[in-house]
């Protein structure tokens, strides 16, 4: 992190209490359901990184300045090239209204940051993410620092030595860095997180992978109906 988005100097921090988004524990409101089945925003990944960490990192009313510096932005524009960082992106008639970035490294992914231009984009950019992650075999959403936004979600708080446990487990397995939209759908055990196993299930439900099959059988057509089924499907 950075102290200001002009401070060159860039530190590292290791929260006492560690928030996590628990995938099978995401809160999807009645209000949030319903802007999701509806398709308000058109969803997508991974189509402009840049743009989704320069717009975090810019100042808003409530938030004068903010921990991304031009170092930070650069890396992870850099680890994004590699496969490694990843975004999603909420589109409102051509214009990027909300979405959020982060790293992901074996079965866990670490949520960085989030941005919002719309009432509830980022909300539905955080349940495409827990989709996604779920279908891809993650094991583990770090979201860093609790908020009450993250709260109302579902995130929960726990002390740092219990967060490394689910850590360990989550790099256990061998780390593939995914190729975004064009990774195959058939990681095999043992693999990373597939970053890429939701786009096959949204681009045809008879591309289906595994148990994602099961989960969209009945679906519909509507990608939005498609993520409340696989936020809601038990294992």
């Amino acid at each position: 992190m950075s102290d200001a988005r002009d401070d060159p100097e860039t530190f590292w921090i290791e929260p006492e209490l560690r928030a996590i988004m628990p995938l099978d524990g995401f809160r999807v409101s009645k209000s949030l359901a319903k802007t999701i089945r509806q398709d308000r925003f058109v969803v997508t990944a991974d189509t402009a990184f840049a743009r989704v960490i320069a717009t975090c990192a810019e100042s808003q009313a409530d938030r004068l300045d903010t921990w991304i510096n031009a170092d930070i932005e650069e890396a992870f524009c850099r680890l994004h090239e590699q496969g490694h960082a990843h975004s999603i992106e909420c589109w409102v008639e051509g214009r990027l209204v909300g979405g959020l970035y982060g790293l992901a490294l074996g079965r866990a992914f670490f949520g960085e940051s989030m941005f919002s231009r719309e009432t509830d984009a980022s909300k539905v950019a955080l349940a495409w993410l827990v989709a996604r992650l779920r279908l891809g075999g993650f094991a583990l959403l770090d979201c860093q620092f609790m908020t009450e936004h993250l709260a109302s979600l579902g995130a929960v708080e726990m002390t740092q030595a219990a967060y490394l446990k689910l850590l360990n487990a989550a790099l256990a397995k061998a780390v593939h860095a995914s190729s975004g939209l064009a990774s195959s759908a058939a990681a095999g055990e043992g693999s990373g997180g597939n970053w890429g196993a939701l786009d096959g299930v949204l681009s045809s439900v008879s591309a289906a992978v595994g148990s994602s099959e099961d989960v969209f059988s009945k679906a519909s057509s509507s990608p939005g109906k498609r993520i409340l089924q696989a936020l809601t499907q038990t294992s």
